[in-house]
C-alpha cells in the first residue's frame, strides 16, 4: 500500500513538537526515534518476536512512526485516546488490536497506561536500531520506499 500525504492529526502534531523541541519535556526531531526521560521503553525479545513496552504518565503525548508491517498492541493497563491517520478511537484496558501497515498514531494517556507492541523479528536480532530501522519508517516517502 502506497502512502500519500494525508490530514493527519499525527502529521501537525509532529511538526508542532519538531518545531518546539527546544523546550523542556518536548522531544524528537522527525528523523529518528527519541529517547524520552519521562516516557520510559522497554525491550523484551521471544524467539521470532521483539516486544516494545512503553509506560506513559497521565497526559502524556507521543507521536509515533509510521509502521511498515502488521503487527498487534496491547493496552496492558490505563486509558489512551488514539488517532490513527485520521480515525480517533478510544481504548480501555485490557484491549489489543491490530495495526494495519502504514499505521501512525497520536497516542495520548488519559490515565496512566502501559502500552505494548509486538513486533516480527526474524533475524532474532536484539539490536534495537536494526529493529527500528525494519519496523518503522520516519516519513511516507520511507515508508513507500521501503514498501514498493
Amino acid at each position: 500500500m502506497k502512502l500519500q500525504k494525508s490530514n493527519n492529526p499525527a502529521d501537525d502534531a509532529q511538526a508542532l513538537i519538531i518545531e518546539n523541541n527546544d523546550l523542556d519535556g518536548v522531544y524528537g526531531d522527525g528523523l529518528s526515534i527519541p529517547v524520552i526521560p519521562d516516557i520510559p521503553v522497554t525491550h523484551e525479545f521471544a524467539d521470532g518476536i521483539y516486544i516494545r513496552k512503553m509506560t506513559m504518565s497521565e497526559g502524556d503525548l507521543v507521536v509515533g512512526a509510521i509502521h511498515n508491517h502488521l503487527h498487534a498492541w496491547f493496552l496492558m493497563q490505563g486509558r489512551v485516546l488514539i488517532s490513527n491517520n485520521g480515525e480517533e478511537i478510544e481504548h480501555i484496558a485490557p484491549c489489543y488490536t491490530v495495526s494495519e501497515p502504514g499505521s501512525k498514531r497520536l497516542i495520548y494517556a488519559v490515565e496512566d497506561s502501559i502500552f505494548v507492541n509486538v513486533h516480527k523479528n526474524p533475524s532474532n536480532t536484539r539490536d534495537i536500531k536494526e529493529l527500528e530501522d525494519e519496523i518503522v519508517s520516519m516519513t511516507i516517502e520511507q515508508y513507500n520506499k521501503k514498501n514498493k
